[in-house]
C-alpha cells in the first residue's frame, strides 16, 4: 500500500490516467475537438480558362467546381451536403450525389433530396496574374 500511495504522490499517471487521456486523443479529431480547419487558397488557373458558359469539373477531386454563367464566375463546393459525398456534374450542368441521389441545380439549390441545404459558394478573386483563386476549407 505504500507503494501505491507514493506513485499517486508522483508526477507518474497511473494505468487509468493513461487510458483515459489516450481515449480522448484519439476522439478529439473525430468530435472535431480542438482541431481547426486550416483554409487553403488554390489557383484554379487562368480566368480566360472560364470563358465560355459551364461547369469545370478538374477541381472537383480538390474540393469544387467552377461555374460560368454570363458574367458570373463561382465556385461550389464539390460535397453533397446530406452526407459529404462527392458530386458529379452532369451534362445539364447540375450535380449528382452517387451516394443518396441528392440532386443540384447549376446554382448549387437542392431540387431533389434527401438533402435539404444549398451547395456551398466558395469565396474566390482575382490575383493579380488573372488567376482564379478559391478558398477551400
Amino acid at each position: 500500500m505504500e507503494r501505491n500511495q507514493r506513485e499517486k504522490g508522483s508526477n507518474r499517471m497511473d494505468r487509468r490516467e493513461f487510458l483515459l487521456l489516450a481515449a480522448a486523443a484519439v476522439a478529439a479529431p473525430k468530435a472535431g475537438v480542438g482541431v481547426l480547419a486550416a483554409d487553403r487558397l488554390i489557383d484554379a488557373g487562368p480566368l480566360s480558362g472560364y470563358a465560355s458558359d459551364g461547369v469545370y469539373d478538374r477541381f472537383r477531386d480538390q474540393g469544387f467546381f467552377v461555374i460560368r454563367s454570363g458574367a458570373k464566375l463561382i465556385a461550389l463546393s464539390a460535397y453533397c451536403t446530406h452526407r459529404k459525398c462527392k458530386l458529379r456534374a452532369e451534362s445539364d450542368h447540375s450535380f449528382y450525389c452517387n451516394c443518396h441521389g441528392s440532386t443540384f441545380d447549376p446554382n448549387g439549390k437542392v431540387t431533389e433530396g434527401p438533402a435539404k441545404r444549398d451547395l456551398a459558394a466558395l469565396p474566390t478573386t482575382a490575383s493579380p496574374k488573372g488567376h482564379l483563386l478559391v478558398k477551400v476549407s
